[in-house]
């Protein structure tokens, strides 16, 4: 799954309208993992995918009150199947991370790259997930060298008290990377 101009060239890319430039272009030294499922739990909606192009139906589901006006994207989305798809290339600056600190670093899309799996911050994860995932990590080291294992975290480390995923069911000895906690 090579990178090529910050786009995976084996992955679906859908330009996302919410993203921005860095203030450093190559600024890349943190991977953050979140989770998501629109509704909550139910899994393959084209929920996700209307959220982070912009055209959610917030009509549809009770739940989805909440996201009316709401700018959010993530470089990447890994679904229950382990398929990826790109929202906004590497280089640039998706709005996932929201209010956020790490290391006595605030604003982490700064600097960040977000990577959603489709679930909740209770489930477990697929294999196949697992599988793409740790290929995308290598692909990501291979290309941002102030990435590492030590630099991959979970939303809930970066906004603790705020969020909790990718949550208890995400194991992250599964992964090329050091727990963080």
């Amino acid at each position: 799954m090579p990178i090529i101009n910050h786009v995976l060239t084996e992955a679906e890319f859908r330009a996302s309208p919410f993203y921005d430039e860095r203030p450093i272009e190559r600024d890349i030294r943190l991977v953050v993992i979140h989770c998501i499922s629109l509704p909550e739990g139910q899994y393959g909606t084209s929920y996700i995918d209307d959220l982070f192009m912009g055209c959610v139906d917030c009509d549809v589901h009770p739940s989805f009150e909440s996201l009316k006006g709401v700018k959010v994207s993530a470089h990447v989305v890994i679904d229950r199947q382990g398929k990826i798809k790109q929202y906004v290339p590497f280089h640039k600056r998706a709005w996932h991370a929201g209010v956020s600190n790490y290391q006595g670093e605030s604003r982490c899309n700064d600097f960040s790259i977000g990577i959603e799996l489709e679930g909740t911050d209770r489930d477990t994860y697929t294999e196949q997930q697992y599988e793409a995932l740790n290929s995308l990590l290598d692909q990501l080291f291979a290309e941002y060298d102030s990435l590492t294992a030590e630099r991959v975290v979970g939303h809930s480390h970066i906004a603790p008290g705020r969020k909790t995923d990718p949550g208890v069911g995400f194991d992250w000895s599964r992964i090329k990377a050091e727990s963080p906690l």
